[in-house]
């Protein structure tokens, strides 16, 4: 192993995933690492726990390394997981008269908002998920403001003394304040949070004119209501997390993922904890961004198959494509985030079956008990028990957490819960488990490319996760591509991601303007747009603590007249009449790219309804890229591909990080830290210079 260096400038990514929290380590020089730790319930822990482990694998005592940090990058499902299982803070709503229902009502797709593919025909499965605030919990107040800001009603002190006095009776700790029409005038909402500040001390505040402001007053006010629900529940986490880092050492601060991509100090999710809702999934695109630019290649697919769930992301002309809106938990919240397609499926995927057919997921085992391997306790099969049976997996080498894998646990298990049922002996269960796994995650694969207009033939694949390089052989030959490319860091993307991420940070505003076809764009259009465009930029870069040297992106929220969807189109810093028309001319294009050719209807006119600015601050990196080494051969064991009866004797190698120049035939296994690379029969291995391994499936 090399000497570890005893300088400071080492930087830290960690990621916390559903089954496992990732780690990577880098030095000074440029060398790299990556360890798993179990996640644990309180999270915390097993962040905690991969720190030691990160720590003995460079061969440093925890103090000394945590000392020598001065990069300490962390995204975490904290919000996420406390929004899906309600466990988030109890929590108010106060509204305008009239407007108390809002979260009740919803748009047209409330009671079907979060499900997907077969269980949006099932009637039973609709509106069983509640509001995040129940009605019990939502006040009105007597205030209006129209379109143009305007006050119509002023507001009544009285009516919000009577709303914080009731939510005082529940027992809020968290307030959310959405007024209508505050993105145009917040003197009311500002009003109101004196008030609350005044009379409810110490609870959680969110307004929507700050947190969401934009058109639309559910997604503003349900967006509004999970960042208050958050709040308390980020804040108790980041400040046990930052006391168990100090205590350790730490004195770098704690810099958190965001769905948009990049990092933020973690005061500032602190205050927006709904910024961060998507952090892990887009550290990996992120990542993925970054390895697209060094190979030159600008059109990249990220997959990111962990524990849980299966990830994808596209990245075209070099740019990630980004969604302002995000659901979970029933309810459409507006977070720019990077567009990320997940379904349920994972190594911790448990396959069973009903009715006769066998099924992969969405369940899963999750780290406790895990898969049956594990010897947790698990009795149900999952798709790491089926690639242990198959031969992918060496029951020595799991991880890197030291987990020693039962493969005659998982053997029997397959046999008695899929191979029983369907006449199948525990081998051809296995296959099967790994077939149903791999079509559904293809299928996902060309949603996010065909169906929106791409090509993924264009595309390089980028594998990632725990199970992703294990996999991706079979998807890209479900899916049609060439080949795939495996960074050495695989197993841990996302943690790469958050140790490397640009600091970024977005303002946006509402704009409204509406544009007939026929007429086009007006001056004052123009104005408009481009005053909005001055005030979200230069918030977006007050908040870097160098603005001078950021990088700042625009795009404009652009709709058809009497649509509820809209689409982001970039837009120049400062458009006059001409860049607004063409800046429209661009959302017809990329909306007929989405939803066909033919599909636009100009007729029926424009609405711009907002804009957005995106400050970046780059990183900064390490000189040097590492060592690379050459593969070890380990011998050979038996793996099956696509034969249950007949499985290939396949060469097994072992590599950290391979050097460059070197090239494998397959079939053959590359066990990297915590993943393994499958080389399928008559696919062939190269590596670069940046450590990465191209696979070529024939």
């Amino acid at each position: 192993m090399t000497t570890p260096s005893t300088a400071s400038g080492w930087a830290i990514g960690t990621d916390v995933g559903g089954t496992f929290t990732d780690l990577w380590l880098r030095s000074p020089e440029g060398e790299s690492w990556v360890c798993k730790s179990p996640t644990t319930s309180d999270v915390v822990t097993g962040v905690i726990d991969a720190v030691h482990l990160a720590a003995g694998t460079v061969g440093l005592d925890t103090g000394e390394l945590c000392s020598r940090v001065t990069r300490f990058g962390h995204g975490t499902t904290v919000g996420l997981n406390a929004l899906l299982t309600g466990r988030s803070a109890r929590t108010g709503l106060i509204t305008t008269a009239g407007f108390g229902d809002v979260l009740e009502i919803g748009r047209l797709r409330r009671g079907t908002a979060g499900l997907q593919g077969l269980d949006l025909g099932d009637y039973h499965l609709r509106g069983q998920v509640p509001p995040l605030v129940p009605r019990t919990q939502v006040v009105e107040i007597t205030e209006r403001v129209d379109a143009d800001g305007v006050v119509r009603t002023p507001l009544d002190e009285g009516s919000v003394l009577d709303a914080i006095g009731r939510l005082r009776e529940i027992g809020v700790e968290a307030v959310a304040v959405c007024l209508l029409w505050a993105t145009e005038n917040p003197a009311h909402e500002l009003a109101v949070a004196r008030l609350v500040e005044e009379k409810l001390p110490g609870v959680f505040l969110s307004l929507s004119h700050e947190i969401a402001p934009s058109v639309g007053e559910y997604a503003r006010a349900s967006t509004t209501v999970a960042n208050a629900a958050l709040g308390p529940v980020q804040g108790r986490y980041l400040t046990l997390l930052e006391e168990r880092l100090a205590a350790l050492g730490m004195t770098a601060p704690i810099m958190m993922t965001t769905s948009a991509g990049g990092v933020v100090p973690a005061r500032t999710v602190t205050e927006r904890p709904v910024s961060n809702l998507l952090s892990g999934p887009a550290s990996c695109v992120v990542a993925g961004q970054k390895l697209g630019a060094e190979l030159g290649t600008p059109h990249v697919l990220t997959m990111d198959v962990g524990g849980t769930s299966f990830d994808v992301g596209v990245i075209a002309g070099g740019v990630a494509l980004m969604s302002d809106e995000v659901t979970f938990g029933g309810a459409d919240m507006r977070v720019p985030s990077i567009d990320i397609a997940s379904i349920g499926a994972g190594g911790g995927s448990i396959a069973a079956v009903e009715g006769g057919a066998l099924g992969v997921g969405p369940r899963s085992a999750g780290a406790e008990p895990g898969p049956v391997c594990y010897g947790k306790g698990g009795t149900e099969p999952t798709t790491t028990d089926a690639d242990l049976v198959l031969g992918v997996l060496d029951p020595e080498q799991f991880g890197s957490g030291g987990i020693v894998l039962d493969r005659e646990a998982a053997r029997r298990a397959i046999a008695d819960r899929v191979g029983t049922p369907l006449g199948l002996n525990a081998v051809e269960a296995a296959r099967a488990i790994r077939v149903v796994f791999d079509n559904a995650m293809a299928d996902l694969l060309r949603a996010v490319t065909i169906e929106r207009g791409h090509d993924p033939r264009e595309f390089t694949l980028v594998a990632g996760g725990g199970s992703g390089p294990s996999h991706a052989w079979a998807l890209c030959r479900e899916a049609g591509l060439a080949g795939f490319v495996v960074p050495p860091t695989a197993t841990a993307q996302s943690a790469f991601g958050a140790g490397t991420s640009d600091l970024r940070t977005t303002a946006s505003r509402t704009c409204y303007r509406r544009v007939l076809a026929e007429v086009g764009p007006s001056d004052q259009d123009a104005r408009v747009v481009a005053d909005a465009l001055d005030d979200t930029r230069a918030r977006a870069l007050a908040a870097l603590p160098d603005p001078g040297v950021g990088r700042v992106t625009h795009t404009a929220s652009i709709r058809y007249f009497g649509q509820a969807h809209h689409v982001d189109v970039t837009v120049a810093a400062a458009p006059d009449q001409d860049a607004v028309a063409e800046l429209l001319l661009c959302f017809e294009k990329e909306y007929e790219q989405l939803w066909g050719k033919g599909s636009g209807f100009r007729e029926a006119g424009f609405e711009i309804l907002s804009v957005r600015s995106v400050a970046a601050l780059p990183a900064a990196g390490a000189d040097g890229q590492g060592t690379g080494e050459p593969f070890t051969r380990l011998g050979t064991r038996p793996v099956v591909f696509d034969d249950a009866d007949r499985p290939d004797e396949t060469a097994v190698y072992t590599v950290r990080r391979p050097a460059a120049g070197q090239e494998i035939a397959g079939p053959a296994l590359v066990q990297l830290p915590g993943c393994v690379v499958v080389i399928p029969p008559r696919g062939v291995a190269t590596t670069d210079a940046l450590g990465l391994i191209h696979v070529k499936v024939n």
